[in-house]
């Protein structure tokens, strides 16, 4: 079976796709991995096939608008302006990213596998293959059981819980103008109803959905459709003969556990000043830190001597070593911190964050969150403090921890699209 993964974003959106097609290789089925051209080193280590795609989006990491954007969350009547901005600049760079998913598609598939974001179910259907969408946040299925992650500072009753997730279709609707040109113009595909909704196949039935993170750690009873099938978090490991830099080694041998300090690839308006809290809270924690500097959310100019900074390292390797995982809240980062058996300090930004910072608290593995908008030195002291020394957390952890390692996402998903993509070997490569 042929599995053409096609999906987009920071490195930290395409890891988990990476994952899934390293186990379907492992598996024994051909997987190959469209994603932006700035992540291609992710698959060099596993050997993956990767088609770089123009990167799109990511381009604008470093505009003032989507950093404030990030830092604010979209709050208040500016930042409802900065969304419309934000999707206006995002559309144009979007053609050019689903012309390159177009032309990755040109070696045919037996099924294609995309975040429910990426229209990619065009392209399944001009190859007349099923497509599956694959999401990495519980908010492209309505559910009654919890609000929209997306809109968490509305305040509904539980009656009007599913009617929360409209706002996701809008979103996906914004870019329905863009979607039908590529039909129109790249597919030579008809119009058609409801040619829009990722989540119906082109005859009108529902497809398989899979979703890469845990039920676990979901408020309890979940009433998801029989065809969308909740997994569990997918991990990439780190390649083989992978050793950890010799400055990492001697500084974990140096003292006790330290504490990881990353925001992956979130970055304000001010990483100096998040820089100088961070710094100023694991002062006053007195603790020893990891730091890991992603893509730039975080700067220090002087660093303690406490503290080791770092730009990457495996979080499969690296966050059982540590006392605690101070984090973003990223759906990623949060599995791995999951897996990985340790309490967490959630610091969320912006879209599904503050969902899953508010569930690893219920599920008593953090402190309360400490949100970017209001992080002070002595909040986030305070958390970390209490991640390191409550033994129930970190009992709660360890026993969490090893449930959600027992899900094998990876697994789990292979089996589902071995299902899926049963009759369809074969495929020939298409042209258009």
């Amino acid at each position: 079976m042929k599995v053409l993964i096609l999906t987009h974003g920071t490195r930290g959106d395409v890891q988990p796709y990476a994952a899934l097609a390293y186990a379907l290789r492992a598996a024994g089925h051909e997987a190959v991995l469209g994603a932006p051209a700035a992540s291609a080193s992710l698959g060099e280590p596993y050997g993956l096939p990767y088609i770089p795609l123009d990167d799109g989006p990511n381009t604008l990491i470093d505009d003032p608008d989507i950093r404030e954007a990030i830092e604010t969350n979209y709050r208040g009547l500016r930042g409802k302006k900065i969304a419309l901005t934000v999707i206006k600049r995002t559309k144009p760079l979007m053609a050019k990213v689903f012309a390159d998913m177009i032309a990755a598609a040109e070696g045919g598939a037996d099924v294609i596998v995309h975040p429910p974001g990426i229209p990619a179910h065009h392209i399944a259907e001009r190859l007349g293959v099923p497509s599956v969408p694959a999401a990495l946040q519980p908010v492209w299925v309505p559910t009654g059981t919890f609000p929209n992650p997306m809109t968490m500072s509305i305040r509904v009753p539980k009656t009007l819980n599913r009617a929360t997730y409209l706002p996701t279709r809008l979103l996906l609707r914004s870019m329905a103008g863009t979607a039908d040109r590529m039909r129109r113009d790249l597919l030579q595909l008809p119009r058609r109803r409801r040619r829009h909704d990722v989540l119906r196949a082109p005859g009108g039935g529902p497809v398989t959905v899979v979703q890469g993170f845990s039920r676990l750690v979901l408020p309890p009873g979940l009433d998801y459709p029989s065809w969308v099938h909740t997994t569990g978090f997918w991990y990439l490991p780190a390649a083989a003969g992978w050793t950890p830099p010799a400055e990492l080694s001697a500084f974990l041998d140096a003292g006790e556990p330290p504490v990881y300090l990353g925001f992956g690839s979130m970055a304000g308006t001010d990483p100096h000043r998040v820089g100088r809290i961070v710094a100023e809270a694991i002062g006053l924690a007195g603790v020893r830190a990891v730091l890991v500097s992603g893509w730039g959310g975080i700067r220090l100019d002087d660093l303690p001597e406490n503290v080791l900074l770092l730009e990457q390292i495996p979080h499969d390797w690296l966050f059982p070593r540590m006392a605690a995982i101070v984090h973003h809240g990223g759906s990623g980062t949060t599995g791995a911190a999951l897996a990985a058996g340790r309490p967490q300090v959630v610091c969320p930004f912006v879209a599904d964050q503050p969902f899953w910072a508010s569930r690893m608290r219920a599920m008593g593995v953090a402190p309360a969150s400490q949100p970017q908008g209001g992080l002070t030195p002595q909040g986030l002291a305070g958390a970390i403090t209490a991640a390191v020394t409550d033994r129930r957390m970190a009992e709660r952890a360890a026993v969490l921890g090893e449930r959600v390692r027992a899900e094998d996402g990876v697994a789990a998903t292979v089996g589902i699209l071995e299902a899926v993509g049963t009759g369809r070997r074969g495929s020939r490569p298409r042209t258009w």
